[in-house]
């Protein structure tokens, strides 16, 4: 019965031992949540209110019968569009435009000036001038792209540059 005795006795020796660090681990716990809690605490209420901003839902279902007068989405003001530019006149378009191939004679296009150059041109009248100006054009004395390659030239601005450029060569 010795051993037995001495068993039991060391048992109860560790299992006190065992129950007196769980004492001190929980004691300790409540050491420090009592000082890092104190922070929360002061700042429930901001706490409580940024926790439940996070948790919201982020949309609404809406029931028959719901009032929808102040559910709608909330659109901003419209700005003010920005004004459109002035369109550019013909000797504009040219300069900013035609003159890379007219200037030279570039692709077998007529030199600005040159009457002879135009003459053929002319005699097929100033609506098939634009068309081919606007549309752009091959044939067997050169190559127009449409718009002369500048897309975002409006047809009036197009119109312009050809009525400019007749006007030089009938000179």
């Amino acid at each position: 019965m010795k051993r037995d005795q001495k068993f039991f006795d060391v048992y109860s020796i560790v299992i006190g031992g065992l129950a007196a660090v769980c004492l001190v681990f929980f004691v300790l716990a409540m050491s420090v949540s009592e000082r890092t809690q104190e922070q929360y605490t002061a700042n429930a209420e901001e706490y409580l209110a940024v926790v439940s901003e996070r948790l919201a839902p982020f949309g609404k279902v809406n029931m028959p019968g719901d009032d929808l007068s102040a559910a709608g989405p909330q659109t901003p003001e419209a700005s003010m569009p920005e004004p459109v530019a002035a369109a550019r006149t013909g000797p504009q378009v040219y300069n900013e435009a035609c003159i890379a191939c007219h200037g030279s004679g570039i692709g077998g296009a007529p030199i600005l000036g040159n009457s002879e150059a135009w003459e053929a041109r002319i005699a097929q009248g100033i609506d098939t001038l634009r068309q081919h100006a606007i549309e752009g054009y091959t044939g067997s004395s050169g190559y127009m792209p449409p718009k002369g390659g500048r897309l975002d030239l409006a047809n009036e601005e197009v119109h312009g540059a050809v009525d400019y450029m007749v006007s030089e060569a009938e000179q």
